[in-house]
């Protein structure tokens, strides 16, 4: 009967606002609803998460090298998981996996209109064994938040135009190609999203964000994701700013800086500020980098099998407006609990993918409050 009810919830209030033919669309790609544990009712309710995706860096370089120091003072006095994993490499993946509580099967970067086969020049992988189609119809968050009326947006920077599916951003007379990245939004692999007639208004760029923490406007989920300059990944062009080159400390101190400016414009905000009112940040990180790769270390925890081999020990700060301070949490821990934790501290229904797996605890040490 519960499950029954909320189904018919869903349906009218989606229904409403997309009509019937979206509407099942969206009831598809919504999980059923399962049981909680304790560990997911000691997440407490937030009305705000914020997760901020940095790239390509592994945990030793981000908090234990000198190069991220406003990262790693933030480590400190909020709260970090010391065992925090990513699922794969390279990166597009990853990115789906926090979404949609699985990677499924995509091993590349490549476009999300890609299918086996696709000849086209951002479908580099097509043709070789095991490839999979990169539009997936399947559970993930967006479709969650919007089946209990709550509001997600992805604050992408150098995004080309609110609502754009490109691939990426084109070079201008200023500015190399590729600041912008579809392989770092995770939204756009996700058919539900395609069919989402607010998209112009979900995927927007950091105009948006800078008016919406200044407004007291972000939604209850807001996926950031910096342009490549200024999350730590790097662009090689004649055109790239100081601090974009590759492998450069000076691309970690570059991302480490704009990290700082964001938590600081997040905690200037009523969001963070008003009484009552529960904000989380989380900062974490696609996948760690080949420089932070040990030979026979774990590259992996909770849920590994042949689609999710392990994306390397990650660093992951959560900030809260009303929880630990100066805590570090040694549970294993993946892009999988993350998606969890999310989904408990918003009260959606159920958890998508492998988020429901039995290995895959909530962070909830990280986002309760001090006791």
């Amino acid at each position: 009967m519960r499950e029954k009810f909320f189904e018919e919830i869903a349906t009218q209030r989606i229904s409403a606002s997309l009509g019937a033919a979206v509407a099942s669309l969206v009831l598809a790609a919504v999980p059923a609803l399962a049981a909680t544990t304790a560990a997911d009712r000691a997440v407490p309710h937030y009305d705000h998460i914020i997760v901020i995706v940095e790239e390509n860096k592994g945990y030793a370089t981000v908090l234990d090298r000198g190069y991220a120091p406003h990262i790693a003072d933030l480590a400190k006095r909020y709260g970090t998981a010391t065992q925090m994993y990513a699922e794969v490499h390279p990166s597009e993946a990853n990115y789906v996996a926090i979404l949609g509580g699985d990677t499924f099967g995509i091993h590349d970067d490549d476009a999300w209109y890609c299918k086996p086969q696709t000849i086209d020049p951002f479908c580099k992988g097509s043709t070789g064994p095991g490839y999979v189609a990169h539009l997936i119809d399947a559970p993930n968050l967006a479709a969650q938040l919007r089946a209990r009326g709550l509001a997600w947006r992805a604050y992408l920077e150098d995004i080309p135009g609110p609502g754009s599916l490109a691939i990426v951003s084109p070079e201008t007379a200023t500015a190399p190609a590729a600041l912008y990245a579809a392989k770092h939004t995770g939204f756009t692999n996700f058919a539900s999203v395609h069919a989402d007639p607010d998209l112009a208004r979900e995927l927007v760029g950091f105009d948006a964000w800078r008016a919406d923490v200044a407004g007291n406007a972000l939604p209850a989920f807001a996926l950031v994701v910096p342009n490549q300059c200024n999350e730590m990944h790097g662009v090689d062009s004649p055109k790239s700013p100081a601090g974009c080159a590759k492998g450069d400390e000076d691309l970690v101190r570059r991302g480490d800086v704009v990290v700082g400016d964001l938590i600081g414009a997040i905690q200037s905000s009523a969001a963070w500020t008003t009484p009552g009112v529960n904000t989380a940040i989380v900062i974490t990180w696609d996948e760690d980098g080949k420089a932070d790769r040990v030979p026979e270390a774990a590259q992996a925890c909770c849920v590994v099998d042949g689609h999710n081999p392990g994306g390397g020990h990650i660093p992951t700060i959560v900030i809260t407006n009303h929880g630990p301070d100066g805590f570090a949490d040694p549970t294993p821990y993946d892009h999988y609990s993350l998606l969890r934790t999310i989904e408990d501290a918003l009260g959606l229904d159920g958890h998508v993918g492998h988020a429901d797996d039995p290995a895959i605890v909530p962070m909830a040490p990280l986002f309760g409050p001090v006791k």
